[in-house]
């Protein structure tokens, strides 16, 4: 594969660093020895291997971004993108759950809480000795969320929680949540707080857990509050800043999906060139022949392309850059591409890409997440849109 593109303001290196090739190496070796063995049996089981992100927190990879003096690796998203890349190329699950517990939960404490948030919270997360929880999307408001149901009112120094969040990563096993809920009128976008709710709290819970297509061992499921009592101590930021907040964290979030995209394509686009060197029709290897060794090659260029966008969305992000347009783009992209990669895997392996004892017919069922989660791509066109027009 390529090596990592590093954009910068004023040219382009495309050497990889120290760092990043530290971090491939760690889960490279951490893949083949805690995630391989057991990988399709908790994809069938919908398992949730809560052991394997104590030992990814034991690595630093639950807290990639988070400043070292909050028990973090104090990473820059370079690092990050190369890390959920490789897990992702492994397994999407354990990539996007990766993903999630870091850019979701732990990055919104670590964007907008304050010193003492922070302090409790972050090294507990960044250690995954807590597995955080981020809710946002209910049934009926996915992409629409200023009509949220989930409503918050105040009572002395209580916040009242009632209402249902849905397809929430961790939504049942996550130790604490950052959840939006209405303080204000609908639609208003000045109308929803972000609290911290642990799991503990009276009157939370999760509920259903959803039986999906693929990502099968990324804990999905609903966060249920009833009368639940939240302290205004746990307010995120000032009251009604929540839906901005969200927004800015899904930036972000858009970086970890283009590259959770990456690293099912590259595994997609390795595992059909190792098969095609190695499967035999007409008296010689497959790859021999232009219909196989083309797609190859529109594999191979798209994925690259979709690597430039996401590493020069992290670069704006690391500079503090508006990247909103790019980072849309970049998930818009590689999402698209890593669908497209992984459905030509699956023909190029032929009927075998079809069963479950070849890799990646997996690679498949993960990829269409990526072109629905954190906004679909019809949802990235209208920000790139209108990011265009301003």
């Amino acid at each position: 594969m390529s090596s990592t593109l590093l954009v910068n303001e004023v040219g382009m290196s495309f050497q990889t660093n120290e760092n990043q090739t530290m971090i491939a190496d760690m889960i490279r070796k951490f893949g083949k020895e805690h995630i391989l063995p057991k990988m399709m049996e908790w994809d069938e089981s919908q398992e949730f291997p809560v052991e394997v992100f104590k030992k990814l927190g034991d690595l630093g990879l639950m807290g990639v971004l988070v400043p070292t003096e909050y028990g973090g690796s104090g990473f820059s998203y370079t690092e990050y993108v190369t890390a959920i890349t490789e897990l992702g190329s492994i397994c999407g699950s354990i990539a996007l759950s990766m993903a999630a517990h870091n850019s979701l939960c732990t990055g919104h404490i670590l964007q907008f809480g304050n010193e003492e948030q922070k302090k409790k919270y972050l090294p507990k997360l960044a250690t995954a000795e807590w597995i955080g929880a981020w809710g946002l999307t209910e049934a009926n408001t996915g992409s629409d969320a200023m009509r949220m149901q989930c409503v918050a009112k105040q009572d002395g120094d209580y916040w009242v929680l009632n209402g249902t969040k849905n397809w929430i990563t961790h939504g049942i096993t996550g130790n604490v949540a950052v959840v939006l809920a209405r303080t204000g009128e609908l639609l208003d976008s000045h109308g929803i707080t972000a609290f911290i709710v642990e799991r503990t709290t009276p009157g939370f819970r999760g509920g259903k857990k959803e039986n999906k297509l693929g990502m099968r061992a990324s804990e999905t499921a609903e966060l249920i509050f009833e009368n639940c009592r939240v302290h205004k101590s746990q307010v995120l930021g000032n009251i009604g800043d929540g839906f901005v907040q969200a927004m800015k964290v899904l930036d972000g979030g858009r970086i970890s999906i283009a590259a959770l995209s990456l690293g099912i394509a590259k595994g997609a686009l390795n595992a059909s060139i190792k098969y095609a060197k190695e499967r035999q029709q007409f008296g010689q290897p497959i790859a021999n022949f232009q219909g196989i060794s083309f797609k190859l090659a529109d594999m191979a260029t798209e994925y690259e392309a979709a690597e430039l966008l996401t590493f020069k969305a992290a670069d704006m992000k690391n500079k503090h850059l508006k990247m909103t347009k790019e980072g849309a783009i970049a998930k818009y992209y590689a999402s698209e591409v890593c669908v497209k990669v992984s459905t030509e895997a699956v023909q190029i392996f032929g009927g075998y890409g079809y069963t479950k004892d070849f890799p990646v017919e997996k690679f498949y069922r993960d990829s269409k997440l990526c072109t629905i989660g954190e906004g679909t791509s019809e949802i990235q066109k209208l920000v790139i849109a209108r990011e265009l027009l301003k």
